[in-house]
Formats: C-alpha cells, structure tokens, sequence
C-alpha cells in the first residue's frame, strides 16, 4: 500500500480497499470523487490534479506526505519522528463516549468508514520501564530474546523483526533505572545480544543498513562488558551479512576479526563456527588451500569444543552447521571440480539428516544447495527433488535472504529450457521473488 500510495497509483490503492471490504461506493463518499470516476480509476486512469488527491488523501485518512503531497503533522506521526504522544488532546472521559458510540454502531450492523485506514498503525508509544531494576528483569529479556529467536529459526526474520526492534526499544529505557552495578553488566549484555538478534534479523528481510548499525551498537556493548564469545559472534554475523552482498573479501575480514576474538574467549565452538564460514569465503574468492586448511580447523575445533557450556548465541551451530558449512564452501568453489561436488552432496545430505525441524530456514538453505550440487552433478532426479523441497519450503518463511539463495537455481535452469519440470521449479522461484 505504501508503494502504491508513494507513486500515486489509486488504482492499485481503490483495489487493496476492495478486498478488505470497502466498495466502489465507499470509496466514492469517501475521496468526494462520483462513481463514475472511480471505475475510470480502476480501469487505469491517472489523477493528476492535485487538489483532487490532497481529497483523497484526506478522505482516506492517510498522511499527505505518504503521497508526496506535504510534509504535515499527520506524515511526522506516521513515520515515527514525533516522540511525544497524543492521548492529551482529548480527556478519557471523551474517549470513553467515542468508543461507545463506535462499538454501539459497529454492534448494531452501521457502515463502518474506518476499513481504510486499517493498514495504518493504531499506536507507537513505548510502554512504561520501571525505574529500578534486579537480575530477573534482566532473565526476562533473556527469555524473550530467546523466544524471538526460535521464532526467526522456524518462521524467518519478517516474522519477528518488528517485535525484536520494539524490544530493543524498551530494553534501552532500563539503561536509566536504578539496579546493582552486577544487574547493569548483565543487562548490557542483554541488550548487546538484543542488538545482535535485531540486526540478524533485519539482515533477514534485506534491512541491511539497519542491520549494520544494531550489529555495530552489538559490538560495542559486547566490548564494555568485556564478553568475547558475543562480541566473536556478531563479528561472524556483520561476515555473513556481506558475503551474502557478495563482498566476499569483506566478509572475509569480519570472520578474520571473529576468530582472532573467539580465540581470546575461550570458546572453542565459536572458533569452529568462523573457521567454518572463513572457508565458505575462501571458496567463494578461489583460494581452495585456505579453504581446506580452515575445514580442518573447524572439524578439530569442534571436537574438542565444550557444547554443554556454550552460550545461546552459538549454541545452535552443531553438526548440522558444520556440516552445511563444509558442504556450501564445497560448491563455492570457482573451480569445483567432480570430486567436490560429490563431497558437496555427501555434506549437505548429513547436515539435513541432522537437521532438527525447528531450523526451517537453514533447511532451505541447505536444500538449495544440495539441488545445486546434484543438477551440477548430472543427477537431474535428486536436484529436481530437493528443489522441489526447497522452493515449497521457502513460501513458509518470512525472508528475503532464502528467496535470494534460490538464485542459483534460477541460473541453472536456463541450461534446460527444454525441462518442463526444471522451468516449473524456476518460475514457482520468480514467482516467490516477485511478491517481495
């Protein structure tokens, strides 16, 4: 709707109203147009005048400046650049009698003119911190950090992204309440990971320069309060994020700093895990010796890690991980040669076996890849079949990334145009990619 209303296109604006409900007719008391118009719109035709659209805009009750308009007070609010709130203008006593009313007319069947502004938020206050604080405050911010977590590993990062970043709006107001300097460091920490699991997430649906200032706060409140297993893993999380933009030197340089930090912490789960993406970015750069000596190490690494102690932001890198790690470096490769891809698919299918059902998205991932590597192969059965598991699942979740990681799929298609059910696989992708 935003884009719609950004580039005038009523047409597409009149037909979303329509499918939650608001007729031709509603439309037209609404805006002030004649009905006349209004189908004349929904055929195509452009408004141009700009009186006409300051009235439907206002009819509609949608902030001028969404539609390039006017930068008004109702834009500012919208947007969320007014920090004050809005609740004085009217008593309580007001509010009741219009909720009244509101409630007596839509119970007893009258025509309710608000169905086009239901896409508009209703609230944006921050509710109330409490002005002091103690260590089960900060436990459950832990909690809800880690059930937004599960949320992302299951549903993707558009699934919880909002949440995460309202929480992380809150959270920052504790930072003023009065607690223990033990309660502090803990809630620092807290937040820090806050912080991480927001800028994962919003790496997830393609807010990449968000994701890069959470990441970079991340950082810095990992460092004050000298935790070097965080710190380490948002280092593995700012890599992950520009080898997806194909800055794989980059990304390369974060997993680098990564390692060199997890080292100093101690953990050595935390090492296999950079080691084990240090090869993906290896692969990816054609630097095959470095790849396989940073295999190694992730291998050996995570043998002697201690997983009963790891801490929630790395413990879910088990052998499934590891696995799917060696195998994508396998098929990463700018010169992967038979031999490669048969380690690939060796690889990827042990990290899928080990693959627990709560891990949706990484099971498109490694699906994705294991398609690629059969097809690349020769076995056209087994990569159509695996395609097929990754396209399906890929329509479940909330992320842009795993729509972007079925792109090679896309790729390979166009060397079997005449593969009926290979060119399903590709349209049902560019049809998943085009709703973004």
């Amino acid at each position: 709707m935003r884009r719609a209303l950004a580039a005038r296109d009523l047409k597409t604006v009149y037909e979303r109203l329509q499918r939650v409900g608001v007729s031709q007719r509603q439309i037209a008391r609404l805006t002030g147009q004649s009905a006349s118009e209004i189908y004349e719109v929904l055929r195509g035709r452009r408004v141009m005048a700009h009186d006409l659209l300051i009235r439907i805009a206002d009819g509609l009750g949608v902030p001028r400046g969404y539609m390039g308009l006017a930068y008004d007070e109702s834009t500012e609010a919208a947007l969320d650049l007014a920090t004050a709130t809005f609740s004085s203008r009217e008593s309580e006593r007001d509010q009741v009698r219009a909720l009244l009313s509101h409630a007596a007319n839509i119970t007893m069947g009258t025509s309710v003119s608000e169905v086009a502004r239901w896409w508009q938020p209703v609230d944006r206050e921050v509710a109330p911190a409490p002005s002091r604080i103690g260590l089960c405050d900060v436990e459950h911010v832990q909690a809800l950090t880690a059930a937004m977590r599960a949320l992302d590993y299951r549903h993707g990062g558009g699934a919880c992204r909002d949440a995460v970043a309202a929480q992380v709006r809150w959270v920052q107001q504790l930072l003023e309440a009065t607690c223990s300097q033990e309660t502090r460091t803990r809630l620092l920490l807290a937040l820090a990971d806050l912080h991480n699991l927001a800028g994962w997430t919003s790496f997830d649906v393609g807010m990449y320069s968000t994701a890069r200032r959470h990441f970079a706060r991340a950082l810095e409140q990992a460092k004050a309060v000298n935790d070097l297993s965080l710190a380490a893993n948002i280092l593995y999380r700012m890599g992950r994020l520009h080898l997806h933009r194909g800055m794989h030197r980059d990304a390369l340089r974060f997993f680098q700093l990564g390692q060199i930090t997890a080292q100093d912490s101690g953990c050595g789960l935390t090492v296999s895990m950079l080691c084990a993406n240090e090869a993906w970015a290896y692969a990816l750069v054609g630097d095959r010796k470095q790849m396989d000596r940073s295999i190694g190490r992730a291998k050996d690494e995570f043998i002697r890690a201690d997983h009963g102690t790891a801490q929630a932001w790395v413990r879910f890198f088990g052998e499934a991980d590891l696995y799917a790690s060696i195998g994508v470096a396998k098929t990463s490769l700018t010169d992967a040669n038979d031999a490669d891809v048969s380690d690939a698919i060796r690889f990827l299918n042990q990290a899928l076996d080990h693959r627990g059902a709560d891990m949706t998205r990484s099971r498109i991932f490694e699906a994705t890849a294991l398609a690629v590597a059969h097809l690349c192969g020769g076995d056209d059965k087994a990569g159509k079949r695996a395609a097929r598991d990754a396209v399906a699942s890929a329509a479940t979740v909330r992320s842009i990334r795993t729509l972007d990681r079925l792109q090679p799929l896309q790729e390979i298609a166009t060397r079997y145009p005449a593969d009926s059910d290979i060119q399903a696989i590709a349209n049902d992708i560019k049809t998943l990619r085009s709703a973004i």
